[in-house]
């Protein structure tokens, strides 16, 4: 009986624990804002990838493989309803490394945008990138 009560105080906590987790991703979720006008998705998009490139994972990622690789890249980024990458379209690249190319198509299609555009919304985004 006894076992049977801790079985059930440990399910209980596991329980609260993964409703803790619902709740912090609706209200992530919820805290994103709405972006309804071109320049102003280009904008964000542009300052979020910017940050990514940046960042300490995107950095350990690319000298692990790619330490030697620089260059200019220019991409098309379609952005959905959600704020998720769904398409990455290398227009021009002065980098010829494909399994580099395909490292960051992998890389910015895994990202999701700190926005939601309103329903039935896209958007392409022309960037440019340097390394």
């Amino acid at each position: 009986m006894k076992r049977v009560k801790k079985e059930v105080h440990v399910l209980a906590i596991r329980l609260f624990i993964v409703c803790l987790f619902i709740l912090q991703a609706v209200d992530s979720n919820a805290q994103r804002k709405v972006l309804s006008d071109e320049e102003l998705v280009t904008e964000e998009v542009t300052k979020e990838i910017d940050a990514m490139f940046a960042s300490e994972d995107f950095q350990k990622r690319k000298n692990k493989k790619f330490k030697g690789v620089s260059g200019t890249m220019i991409v098309d980024i379609g952005v959905v309803q959600n704020g998720k990458v769904a398409t990455f379209f290398k227009v021009d690249s002065e980098i010829k490394n494909i399994d580099f190319i395909n490292f960051m198509s992998d890389y910015i299609l895994a990202h999701k945008f700190n926005f939601k555009l309103q329903k039935q919304q896209r958007y392409k985004i022309r960037y440019n990138i340097t390394f």
